[in-house]
């Protein structure tokens, strides 16, 4: 009988530490799948890359390493629109990068054109600082080191550059040579149906040197204007931020949105 309670009282200690464990184990995956930027990274650049990848450069090693110098708002922000309002569907959000809207006209190709441009003007290659309108016609910046001059020259240009007008502009790009700072875009007009465009930037590869394969960091913004932010990968099952990179998929299922293999194109 003192057997049977002692076996019976091993058997409920063990019970109780799974419960313990798996109780913490839905609270750490609820934290972080639900979390914006739950370890509170400072920049991209901090986010842990998976287990046997490392980070890759593209052809400028300086714009790779502007990217992931990119700041990160800390643990739980939001995203806000430029109204001030707080965004829908957060959980599309894994963090949210550190730089104000500058318009309503903000959104997702003319983050894009915001990033690029950003860099450039920190690296004082002012001349390089040109985007193309919907008609094709070159926008060229000529304020130089001024901030309220680029400043200025972003909200123009957000008004007559979209998704049609940097999908042409850009080079396409096999999805064999992708690099940081390459973006996804497709404009509603070569979608018949299709009232909106979309384009999401690739802020940071990571790949694996034994198999070759590569994985993916996606920022975005969107309509109505919002803060960038980076995208969480919804099918992964702790919904990491990296998204795997299929060369040879048909469609790119890139969180909520879908790609063609040829839409990826390069500055």
């Amino acid at each position: 009988m003192k057997k049977q309670r002692s076996a019976a009282a091993k058997i409920f200690r063990i019970l109780m530490a799974i419960s313990v464990v798996a109780a913490l184990g839905y609270a750490w995956f609820h934290h972080d799948t639900k979390t914006s930027n739950p370890h509170s990274y400072k920049t991209i650049g901090e986010i842990p890359v998976p287990y046997g990848y490392e980070r890759v450069d593209g052809s400028d090693a300086a714009y790779s390493a502007f990217l992931r110098s990119l700041p990160l708002k800390g643990k739980g922000a939001m995203v806000m629109l430029h109204t001030g309002d707080t965004a829908n569907y957060q959980f599309l959000s894994y963090a949210v990068v550190d730089m104000p809207v500058l318009s309503n006209a903000e959104q997702c190709a003319d983050a894009c054109m915001r990033l690029r441009a950003e860099y450039l003007f920190k690296r004082g290659r002012y001349g390089e600082i040109r985007f193309n309108d919907v008609n094709g016609k070159t926008m060229k910046y000529t304020g130089g080191s001024s901030r309220k001059e680029f400043e200025k020259y972003l909200r123009k240009v957000y008004g007559v550059a979209n998704t049609f007008s940097l999908s042409r502009e850009l080079q396409q790009r096999p999805l064999s040579i992708i690099e940081p700072g390459d973006v996804f875009v497709y404009a509603a007009a070569d979608r018949p149906g299709n009232q909106y465009g979309h384009a999401v930037m690739v802020v940071d590869i990571a790949r694996n040197p034994r198999t070759g394969k590569k994985m993916l960091l996606l920022a975005e913004g969107n309509t109505p204007a919002r803060n960038i932010h980076v995208m969480r990968n919804l099918r992964h099952p702790f919904r990491s931020p990296w998204f795997y990179l299929d060369e040879n998929a048909d469609k790119l299922r890139l969180s909520v949105f879908r790609f063609n293999p040829d839409e990826l194109r390069g500055w």
